[in-house]
């Protein structure tokens, strides 16, 4: 399996012409980022007393379907370390949720942090293979930069000094490692923090061992990462009226938000936008904001 290659298309978004970087057709299973960022460990040749994969971070994360399906596909057992299931989910299982457990992955209540409850309790042993909450690791550079490879070749040479690449931030990771694959090419990567404030995302890149960080665009107010979001919503179905395709509820809006207020001034002016897959989260976001917005 080649986690690689996904098309190009392009969309006018109000007054935004842009090229739309198709990661969520990557594979039905591994899109988006976090397709890029496992990409190693499936090329790579790994210790074959392997038996389980542990993640641990949301129970309705993105990184949850996709560690499932890398351990289906691998015959490892996931094991998915979350701090709480709500009821109402664990009684009709839907979105990523939903998903993994149909691939087999056990998911976990802990007592205390999961990274803690990882560390002191379940103690990892030779047979386990640990993955950081969203992927956040140094060997997701690789899958990364074929991102980037792909991008040199789509993107032409004689505009690449007017062109940005912009994507929402998670941890970071992939902002991070496509912004140290791209700078030498004059492209410029842009993103926001989703998760936290700018200085959340300042200090995951730092602990990735990078100086030279992506720029960051915030919105004037408060986002609450997750809490359900007027604007979020109307600028998700804006997006899919102009484009007709559906983008991620939870990371995209908020990007594309930054990007209608930064966009107008700026002298750069050709837009390449990463899709970040993460769609099938919408199956239990949508239906929250329907039942509260209409």
């Amino acid at each position: 399996m080649k986690l690689a290659q996904s098309p190009m298309t392009y969309h006018q978004f109000g007054d935004i012409h842009f090229a739309l970087k198709r990661d969520d057709q990557l594979h039905p299973q591994f899109s988006g980022n976090k397709a890029r960022k496992l990409a190693w460990l499936l090329d790579t040749t790994l210790p074959s007393d392997i038996t389980t994969l542990i993640g641990y971070g949301s129970v309705q994360a993105n990184s949850l379907y996709s560690l499932a399906a890398l351990a289906k596909l691998k015959g490892w057992q996931l094991e998915y370390y979350v701090a709480r299931i709500p009821q109402w989910l664990t009684a009709s299982p839907t979105g990523n949720y939903r998903a993994a457990l149909a691939l087999g992955a056990r998911i976990i209540v802990t007592e205390t942090q999961p990274a803690e409850y990882i560390e002191n309790v379940r103690r990892p042993d030779q047979q386990c293979l640990c993955v950081p909450e969203g992927g956040r690791s140094q060997w997701a550079q690789y899958g990364v930069e074929q991102l980037a490879r792909e991008l040199l070749t789509q993107i032409s040479p004689s505009v690449r000094q007017n062109t940005i690449v912009a994507l929402p931030s998670g941890t970071g990771t992939t902002a991070l490692y496509l912004h140290k694959a791209l700078a030498s090419h004059d492209i410029q990567v842009v993103t926001c923090p989703c998760v936290g404030g700018e200085a959340y995302l300042v200090k995951q890149f730092q602990s990735l061992g990078e100086k030279s960080h992506p720029h960051i665009l915030t919105l004037d107010n408060k986002h609450h990462f997750g809490k359900l979001d007027k604007q979020d919503y109307k600028i998700w179905q804006s997006l899919f009226t102009a484009t007709q395709v559906e983008f991620d509820l939870l990371y995209d809006p908020m990007m594309w938000r930054c990007l209608m207020d930064w966009l107008p001034n700026q002298s750069r002016t050709s837009l390449v936008y990463i899709h970040q897959g993460g769609v099938l989260g919408n199956e239990s976001m949508l239906p929250r904001y329907q039942r509260k917005f209409g």
